[in-house]
């Protein structure tokens, strides 16, 4: 369950280092001082931290978001993890149940650490726990509402055209198809750690620069959209051997960036965004498409809102929410 924000500014507490010293992340890592808790979830074993980093006699630093993520189990260290290298803590026992806390070495307890430095007030933002509510957004909201929203607003998609550009994270790429106008790259998203199969994850980024979401897309667009579905799944199931039918493959509306791009998720794995009021499937996209050429242009979409989201202020604004 969620839960609001907590602040830490009297702990005044820093991360340790990277024991790699891998660069600059662990140098940064170093120098964090932690703000408040922005939103944790014990079920999903998430936290998202807001804090300052790059700190020095010199400056202030920098506001930073920390994301810290409890990674998978493994198979292939159970019978590590279960022997008398892990301690083991008697909590409770009745009959033939029994609870232990297990403190295993620290090669088992690995923790991901995300991390978006600098971070802008956006970002904070958008971490941060808040009350939902749902937007039903026409076709004429979008264009009259919406998208002078989007264009309005300055959130930074650079990082999309370094990997697009082979400026950054090049050799996370498992598929191109190098196609300006109906090709994509698929690359594994930065909550998959890549080590098992049950939450697999990755993107499929569009090569076009000229389609934000859902919104833009029709009939014309069909090829591409087909190229990313069959393309998409192919060079999955060779590289992960997951097949087709164990995959969901959907666009978020709202997207988190507007570049279109489109989500495969391992069909067991409950992955962030993937509830009806935010997921639309790419098979059931082309079918409509299809069907409609300007489906996406016209038909209301339904979408959620945080509580402090300048668009719902908008739409309020607008008499529309």
């Amino acid at each position: 369950m969620a839960v609001k924000q907590t602040d830490l500014s009297p702990v005044k507490k820093r991360l340790r280092p990277e024991e790699d010293g891998e660069g600059k992340a662990g140098s940064l890592l170093a120098t964090a001082q932690l703000n408040k808790v922005l939103r944790e979830s014990a079920r999903e074993k998430i936290m998202f931290v807001h804090g300052k980093m790059g700190k020095d006699a010199d400056n202030e630093g920098k506001d930073a978001v920390i994301i810290l993520e409890k990674t998978p189990f493994k198979e292939s260290t159970l019978s590590e993890l279960l022997n008398n290298h892990t301690e083991l803590r008697l909590q409770m026992q009745n009959d033939i149940y029994s609870t232990y806390h297990l403190y295993p070495p620290p090669h088992l307890s690995e923790i991901k650490a995300t991390v978006v430095y600098p971070a802008t007030e956006k970002h904070i933002r958008k971490y941060l726990w808040q009350e939902l509510y749902l937007i039903h957004e026409s076709g004429d909201d979008y264009r009259n509402i919406t998208l002078p929203y989007i264009e309005s607003q300055s959130f930074s998609i650079q990082w999309v055209y370094n990997i697009l550009e082979k400026k950054a994270e090049a050799d996370r790429i498992i598929y191109e198809n190098p196609d300006p106008e109906n090709g994509f790259v698929l690359i594994p998203d930065f909550k998959w750690d890549q080590k098992q199969m049950d939450d697999l994850y990755l993107i499929a980024i569009c090569h076009r620069r000229d389609l934000k979401s859902l919104r833009d897309l029709t009939s014309d667009h069909i090829p591409l959209l087909k190229n990313i579905l069959q393309e998409g799944r192919e060079a999955i199931q060779r590289k992960y051997n997951v097949r087709e039918n164990q995959l969901r493959i959907y666009f978020h509306y709202q997207p988190s960036y507007y570049h279109l791009h489109v989500h495969f998720t391992a069909l067991s794995y409950d992955a962030p965004g993937c509830s009806v009021e935010r997921a639309h499937l790419l098979c059931d996209v082309i079918q409509n498409l299809e069907l409609d050429p300007y489906y996406f242009k016209n038909r209301t979409l339904t979408f959620v809102v945080k509580a402090d989201d300048l668009l719902l202020q908008t739409f309020k604004d607008a008499r529309k929410a």
